[in-house]
Parts: C-alpha cells; structure tokens; sequence
C-alpha cells in the first residue's frame, strides 16, 4: 500500500507553487481528472457516465493510447472535455534524462495534433506518478504549460483497496476547488466504475458544478 496521501498537504503545495493543486474558488465546482487514456470500453463508459450528470471534466491522455484509439479521444473532444498531455509512453520523470523527458511530452504533443491542429491551446500537462524533476519542471513552465498535479488522489489504481475505500477517499476529501484524480485504464477500471457515479451522485445532491479545467 502507498505511503502518499489521499489529500495533498499544505506544505507540498507551498513546495512547488508553480503548479497547479487545487483551484481557487468561492463556487461548488469539482475538478475531475483522468489519467491514462483513452482505453477501449472505460474511456466510453466515463464519458457517458460524465453525461448523465452533466458534468465535464479533464483528460490526461497518453500519446500511444491516442494513436491506438483515435476515434475513442475524438470522443472526449466532441463531448466538450479538456485534454492533457500525459507523456507518450507513461514515463517516470525522476528516471528520465530532461531532453529525453520533453522530447517524450513532444511525441503525445504529435499525437494531439494529429487528430487536431488546434488542440493544444490549453498547454495542461500532468507528470505520469507525479514524478517530475524541478529541471524538467522550470523547462515545461517556460515552454507554456500549465502543471497540473492534483488536490484528492481516489487511489483507484490501488488493487489494495476497495471499492468503497475508493469512493470514501474522494468524498471525504474533495472540496470546492479540488481537482481529482480517477484514471480510465484497465488497472484502476474495477475501482473508477464503482466510484465515480457515486461520487458524481455524492456531490450532485449537495449542488456541486463538475467542470473541466480552463486557463
């Protein structure tokens, strides 16, 4: 079981306040987040789950996978939802030379493009485990992108815990201006598929908004 914590403290959020924890807001918006995509099947299932709510969110998209499963992505656009970028092999920043790192980011940069000229006018961009050097860090900032790291972690992926567990970690934690992060892939898909309607319904009844993230 991972040591990381559920919700993000303080003082990592003091540590590197260039990028991006929560958002500041006096409104009752949720920011959901998804790692990994898109993936035959749970990609689909989200966005349609996302529907019944009316809710949008962000998805943090692996070159490969998008290149594997264009139309799947296609869908995150044409429903209204934001795109990340989220490396192109999943890759550990912490173990990656910088240039070798960017050159990575460039690849699923590619993949954006390819599918659509115009998509990368947000420039989110989120480190796969969190793992980011300050080096690569300063880098990707002067480049224009906005790092987005998280507020709540549902710990979806985490066979450990349960279903239950999951959807207790993000209602206990999540607050206006949260930003959430569940994953569309297979490994987190058990988990994600239990907890995110609750979570949606959760919220919903308390007059909570789910919006994408937007600089």
């Amino acid at each position: 079981m991972t040591l990381t914590p559920v919700k993000t403290p303080i003082v990592a959020k003091k540590m590197f306040p260039n990028y991006i924890w929560d958002i500041a807001t006096t409104e009752k918006t949720i920011y959901l987040t998804f790692d990994d995509g898109p993936t035959p099947d749970i990609t689909n299932w989200t966005l349609n789950t996302l529907k019944n709510y009316n809710a949008k969110a962000t998805f943090f998209c692996i070159g490969k996978n998008i290149t594997a499963h264009p139309s799947i992505f296609q869908n995150i656009m044409n429903d209204g939802h934001a795109i990340g970028n989220h490396t192109n092999n999943h890759i550990k920043g912490w173990k990656t030379k910088t240039n070798n790192y960017l050159a990575n980011i460039e690849l699923c940069e590619d993949a954006f493009r390819i599918q659509n000229s115009e998509i990368r006018n947000q420039n989110l961009f989120r480190p796969p485990y969190g793992q980011i050097t300050p080096k690569q860090g300063k880098k990707l900032l002067a480049l224009g992108y906005k790092i987005i790291m998280w507020d709540v972690l549902s710990f979806d992926w985490e066979k450990n815990i349960s279903e239950e567990t999951c959807f207790n970690n993000v209602i206990s934690k999540a607050t206006s201006g949260s930003i959430v992060v569940f994953h569309d892939s297979v490994k987190a898909s058990k988990n994600m598929q239990y907890a995110l309607p609750k979570v949606l319904d959760y919220f919903s009844k308390k007059d909570f908004k789910f919006e994408a993230l937007a600089f």
